[in-house]
């Protein structure tokens, strides 16, 4: 049953689950548990044990965090709990969804932070006293970072059961929940591009329980594709575990970082009003003269980023490292539109991430 009693107004889009709003308005705002359980068509047992469980979870640094910025907006409790429900949850639902975190900018941060937690391996980290969640990827004994998050929005992912704590200490590590999932291809397949490619009759929600979702590029040429990619594994990630000759793995994790890097910031660029931007032009052409600015709306630190990696790697290495790493192509696919020989799509790409680290001046590489 919904937090929100018949008649009362109800949040639009996602928002935060419904026990932490009935917490809150308990322990936060004095309202009496049998006058909540009555409104609310619960009996009193079952909500005693829903605020019981809410409080022993708050051992979840995030989740305490959240809640305490939350119980810290609500109004005095002096004569509140004593206010009808259908005044009450709004109160509630404000203060765990603030003016300054909208709707849109979580779902917006999910597209990218939840996309990269359904990879094979990959966890949210967080410390006290950071204002950044980290999120880590393992892969043959190494830990690669392969994004950032505000801890503002790891709160808010925590409130909506997104993630949950995997372990707990000094450095709390969250992973992706199997609501976290279906979110993000709920959210995947509302995206203009999936609603066309998406066959007739068929909704964001069933789409949420297939592990495959569409990617929207743009060609030189200026028309608009589709790709179909993995959620669960990116190319690089698949590449990182194949060995060498030698035995060793075939990437080094200063390529792997190099790589991840320039999809981050890639991902933070595409956060615009114009999703499917014409990446490909800012390729460096043979003359090497840069493509002039065109005013395009959106992260402008992020877009340079990727306009300077793709620069210093130029074309070829910046053509295969732009499919594989940002557009997330598989390498049987690259090679094939940019007619290279079959097999060759690897070679080229460990090359353009070992000079993608030296552009970004990455241990061992950079020396």
């Amino acid at each position: 049953m919904s937090s929100f009693p018949a008649g009362s107004p109800r949040p639009a889009g996602s928002c935060p689950a419904p026990s932490y709003h009935r917490y809150l308005a308990h322990v936060g705002l004095s309202v009496p548990l049998r006058r909540l359980a009555r409104g609310l068509g619960h009996h009193p047992s079952t909500l005693a044990r829903t605020i019981s469980r809410v409080e022993a979870e708050r051992e979840d640094r995030l989740l305490d965090h959240a809640l305490d910025r939350a119980a810290a907006r609500l109004p005095e409790r002096q004569g509140t709990g004593d206010l009808p429900l259908e005044e009450i949850f709004p109160m509630v639902h404000q203060a765990l969804s603030p003016d300054t975190l909208t709707d849109a900018q979580v779902e917006r941060e999910a597209g990218r932070i939840l996309r990269r937690l359904s990879e094979s391996t990959a966890f949210l980290a967080v410390t006290s006293g950071l204002d950044k969640a980290v999120i880590f990827r393992t892969a043959s004994g190494r830990m690669t970072r392969i994004a950032t998050c505000p801890v503002e929005i790891a709160e808010a992912f925590r409130l909506r059961d997104w993630i949950a704590v995997e372990t707990k200490g000094r450095v709390m590590r969250y992973v992706i929940t199997s609501a976290g999932r279906a979110a993000l291809k709920r959210l995947l397949a509302g995206d203009a591009a999936a609603k066309r490619e998406r066959r007739e009759g068929d909704s964001p929600f069933a789409a949420q329980h297939r592990d495959e979702a569409p990617r929207e590029v743009m060609e030189a040429d200026g028309t608009t594709r589709t790709l179909t990619v993995n959620l669960a594994e990116s190319p690089l990630a698949a590449l990182a575990r194949r060995k060498g000759p030698d035995g060793k793995p075939f990437l080094s994790g200063e390529e792997l970082e190099a790589g991840e890097r320039l999809r981050e910031a890639f991902e933070r660029a595409q956060m615009g009003p114009r999703v499917g931007q014409n990446w490909d032009r800012f390729l460096v052409p043979a003359d090497g003269v840069l493509p002039g600015g065109d005013g395009l709306a959106g992260p402008q630190d992020a877009r340079d980023r990727v306009t300077a990696a793709l620069a210093a790697l130029g074309p070829g290495l910046g053509d295969i490292a732009l499919r594989c790493c940002c557009f997330l192509e598989g390498l049987e696919a690259a090679e094939k539109r940019l007619g290279w020989s079959a097999r060759s799509g690897k070679v080229v790409l460990k090359i353009a991430l070992g000079r993608l680290a030296r552009h970004y001046g990455i241990s061992r590489i950079a020396a």
